[in-house]
C-alpha cells in the first residue's frame, strides 16, 4: 500500500493483533489522560474517536508519535492525521470499544519510535504513464477530459481507480470516468495484496475477478453508480455524472484524486469533479466527495459537497445497484438520526451469492427515494435522494454484506439487526475530556 508523506502512529496491541512491538522511547513531557464517555445505551465496538490537535497540550516540537494506553496497561490504535494537506497533522485518530453508558480513561504521552502494528485498513492507487510502461504507485492525479481510457487506448489505473479496505471489506472507484464505486468481498481481515490489478510485468490486468484467499471482486456494477456512488437528479431527468465504458470523452473537464490518509485505523480519498457539464442542460457544476474508512465495520463513510453551480431544482442522489431486481428497495428508519435504505438480493455475477447492500443517510436530507431508467448512460440503479445546499456536505454511509464473510447475512432479519445497530453505532455520542 501507498504511504503518505506524514506520519502515522500504526494500530495497536489490543485484541492479538500487534505483529511487532518495538521498544519505544518515552518523551519527558508530563502525559495526558483522555476520559471517554460513551452516552449510549449500546456498547460500543471500534467506536471511531477524533481528538483535534488543539485540544492536545505538551505535544513535542521534535518528530514524536502519541502513545495511548488502557488502564490495564495495553496499546490502543491510535494514527495522526493531515487533513488540509499542509504536512501538520490535524487530529489524533483512534478506534476502540466502549460499555454501554460507560467509559475509559486512555494514557497519552508521546515516544520517539513509531511501532509497527497490523493494519486494520490501506488505500492502493496505482497509475502507468504509458502502455508498455508498468504500473507506479501514486498518490495524487489529475485527469482531463480528453485522458479517459478509450481516448489513450489502454487502462492508466490499477483496479480502474483507486481502493480502499478494512478487514471486513474493500471498495473501489472507477476514476477513468465511469465514477461508479464497485465492491470486495473478502474472506480475511488482512489487507489484500498490492499486487491486486497488476500483472507480474506491471501491467494493468484484470486478475480480480476469480477467487483468491482475500477474497475478489464480487458486484456487478453494470451502468448503475454502484454501492454509494454519486449523482444528482436534474429538474427531474437522471444525466449521468462522467462517462460510460466506450465513451472518449468525458462530461466531467478535470477530475482530481489525493489520498488524503493511509494508516492502520483510518483512510481517506478525496476526489474532485471540476466543471461537469450533464448532458443536455446548459449546466456547470464542481463537487468533491471524501471516502474514508475504519475497521469493523462492513461500510465506508462519504462527505459529499457541491461547491458551484446549483439553482435550486436539483437532488442529491447516492446510488445502489439493481442488477438483481429480486428484493425491492426497503426502508428502515433508525432513531431520530438516519434513514437506512436497503436490497437483500444477488447484486454479485451470476447471481452466485447475497449481497446485501444498504444506504444509511441522514433523515434531516432524506427525501425519499427512486430508481433509474432501465436502460441508459444511467441505469440499474436505486437512489436515495437528499437535499443538497451550496458548501454543504452532506455525511452518509454505504455498506455492502456478503455471505462468504460471514454466511448469517443470507438471513434478512440478521443483516437488517446489523445495519440497524451500525446506524446506532455510528450515531452514539462519545463525550472526550482531555486532563
Amino acid at each position: 500500500m501507498i504511504k503518505k508523506s506524514i506520519s502515522f502512529l500504526s494500530l495497536a496491541c489490543i485484541g492479538g493483533s500487534l505483529l511487532s512491538c518495538q521498544t519505544t522511547k518515552v518523551k519527558q513531557e508530563p502525559g495526558q489522560e483522555l476520559v471517554l464517555t460513551n452516552k449510549a445505551a449500546i456498547e460500543l465496538t471500534d467506536k471511531a474517536i477524533a481528538v483535534k490537535r488543539s485540544s492536545l497540550s505538551g505535544i513535542p516540537d521534535s518528530a514524536a508519535f502519541p502513545l495511548l494506553l488502557t488502564q490495564a496497561g495495553d496499546t490502543v490504535a491510535s494514527q495522526l492525521d493531515d487533513l488540509d494537506g499542509d504536512n501538520q497533522w490535524d487530529e489524533l485518530f483512534f478506534v476502540t470499544n466502549l460499555p454501554a453508558n460507560g467509559n475509559q480513561t486512555l494514557k497519552l504521552t508521546w515516544v520517539t519510535t513509531q511501532p509497527d502494528y497490523t493494519k486494520r485498513t490501506s488505500v492502493r492507487f496505482g497509475k502507468r504513464a504509458g502502455k508498455k510502461l508498468p504500473v507506479q504507485p501514486q498518490t495524487s492525479e489529475t485527469m482531463l477530459a480528453n485522458q479517459v481510457h478509450r481516448a489513450l487506448g489502454y487502462q492508466p489505473y490499477q483496479t480502474d481507480g483507486p481502493s480502499w479496505e478494512n478487514d471486513k471489506v474493500g471498495f473501489r472507484h472507477y476514476l477513468d470516468g465511469r465514477n461508479a464505486k464497485d465492491l470486495f468481498g473478502k474472506k480475511v481481515a488482512y489487507m489484500s495484496p498490492d499486487s491486486v490489478g497488476i500483472s507480474k510485468t506491471g501491467a494493468v490486468e484484470d486478475n480480480y475477478h476469480v477467487m483468491k484467499d482475500w477474497g475478489r471482486d464480487i458486484m456487478a456494477v453494470g451502468s448503475s453508480a454502484g454501492i454509494g456512488g454519486i449523482e444528482m437528479m436534474i429538474d427531474g431527468k437522471f444525466p449521468r455524472l462522467g462517462i460510460t465504458n466506450n465513451d472518449t470523452l468525458n462530461n466531467v473537464e478535470k477530475t482530481t484524486f489525493r489520498i488524503v490518509t493511509e494508516g492502520p485505523v483510518r483512510s481517506k480519498i478525496q476526489i474532485g469533479y471540476h466543471n461537469w457539464k450533464p448532458a443536455d442542460t446548459n449546466r456547470s457544476y464542481t463537487l468533491q466527495e471524501s471516502p474514508t474508512i475504519w475497521p469493523g465495520m462492513y461500510a465506508y463513510q462519504n462527505n459529499v459537497t457541491v461547491t458551484e453551480g446549483l439553482r435550486g431544482d436539483e437532488t442529491l442522489l447516492v446510488g445502489m445497484n439493481n442488477l438483481d431486481p429480486t428484493f425491492p428497495l426497503e426502508e428502515m428508519p433508525v432513531d431520530d438520526n438516519w434513514m437506512v435504505v436497503f436490497t437483500h438480493d444477488r447484486e454479485t455475477y451470476n447471481q452466485e451469492w447475497m449481497l446485501p447492500l444498504a444506504l444509511i443517510v441522514p433523515k434531516s436530507a432524506y427525501q425519499g427515494y427512486t430508481e433509474a431508467p432501465k436502460t441508459g448512460p444511467l441505469a440499474q440503479a436505486y437512489f436515495a435522494k437528499l437535499k443538497v445546499e451550496q458548501n454543504k456536505p452532506v455525511t452518509y454511509y454505504a455498506v455492502g454484506t456478503w455471505e462468504v464473510s460471514d454466511e448469517r447475512f443470507k438471513d434478512l432479519n440478521y443483516f437488517k439487526d446489523y445495519v440497524r445497530n451500525l446506524a446506532r453505532q455510528l450515531s452514539a455520542e462519545v463525550e472526550v475530556q482531555v486532563k
